[in-house]
């Protein structure tokens, strides 16, 4: 079994570049794959692998500077969830391109999965999803608002549009793993809004702690690797993925006519061009020729 910890950590990094050598030769060393992202303002990843390599991992981040808070949400897989160890460096761990957003200087009331229910069902709430509309599609929670947003940049011009839809309402936020909301929440207050909340642990901790029967959930969350999809207890979802254009798919869009393995499915046919589909039809090549020799073509992997 594979040891799957999903992470993120806001803190301030004097030199985020020089903390890459070390953490890449240690993934390298514990066999452990994934991504993670540094930046000035943190850290944010997934990485999955041995139980140890994990944990030496984990053991290494918390002694990072500011980051003895790290915090995670943990799954496990009987299959490699990635192919590969990437560590990037970036402008922002999760972009939202707002320079004066900075979680380190508050965020929303953390609401806990259990307390979570209570609020979204109050009549003076209103609830906002900030995830992308790719992600949404395959689930949410009852009566949550989605923005339609093709990235998270989008998300201030949307609020801009259709703040006064929520005036004199209390603001419920949620996300994947949470990180999101620390930026959006973060947001909201920069604009005035007083009373903002947001679901601590995100989708992925409510899915885990919260009983099928008890849930307000719908549907099956999306997660960055390739499990594609979660449903409640984390168990993996019904999902795969296109790998022409990243969406999620079920069974029946690869019983569609438009849907070609590695190529295009009903969501993007129409819209790749013959070229993107010709060179996706050369990497589904050599990934099938990869497969019949036992080896794992790392362009699959590349979520």
């Amino acid at each position: 079994m594979y040891r799957i910890a999903a992470l993120y950590h806001f803190t301030r990094f004097s030199d985020s570049a020089a903390l890459k050598p070390a953490l890449l030769d240690l993934c390298l060393a514990q066999q452990v794959k994934g991504s993670l992202l540094l930046a000035q303002e943190g850290l944010n990843g997934t990485i999955a692998g041995p139980a140890a390599g994990v944990e030496a991992v984990l053991a290494h981040i918390r002694a990072l500077p500011g980051c003895a808070g790290l915090e995670w949400k943990e799954a496990t897989s009987d299959h490699a969830p990635f192919g590969r160890m990437k560590v990037r460096l970036k402008k922002e761990i999760v972009t939202m391109g707002q320079p004066d957003v900075d979680p380190l200087a508050g965020t929303g009331h953390y609401v806990e999965p259990e307390d979570w229910n209570d609020l979204i069902r109050s009549d003076d709430v209103v609830v906002i999803d900030t995830r992308n509309d790719y992600e949404v599609a395959i689930g949410t929670f009852e009566n949550a608002i989605d923005p339609e947003t093709a990235s998270f940049r989008d998300f201030p011009a949307w609020w801009e549009d259709n703040k006064e839809r929520f005036h004199n309402k209390r603001v419920a936020m949620f996300c994947t793993g949470g990180i999101r909301c620390e930026k959006s929440t973060n947001y909201l207050l920069g604009q005035g809004v007083e009373d903002v909340y947001h679901l601590k642990g995100g989708i992925l901790r409510y899915l885990e702690e919260v009983p099928a029967d008890q849930s307000s959930w719908q549907g099956d969350c999306f997660v960055f690797d390739n499990r594609v999809s979660v449903g409640h207890g984390l168990k993996e979802g019904p999902h795969d993925l296109c790998h022409g254009c990243r969406r999620p798919i079920l069974p029946a869009d690869k019983a569609h006519a438009q849907y070609e393995e590695g190529v295009t499915c009903p969501h993007c046919a129409d819209s790749a061009t013959e070229a993107d589909k010709n060179r996706f039809r050369e990497r589904q090549k050599q990934m099938t020729l990869a497969r019949q020799r036992g080896e794992t073509h790392l362009g699959k992997f590349e979520l």
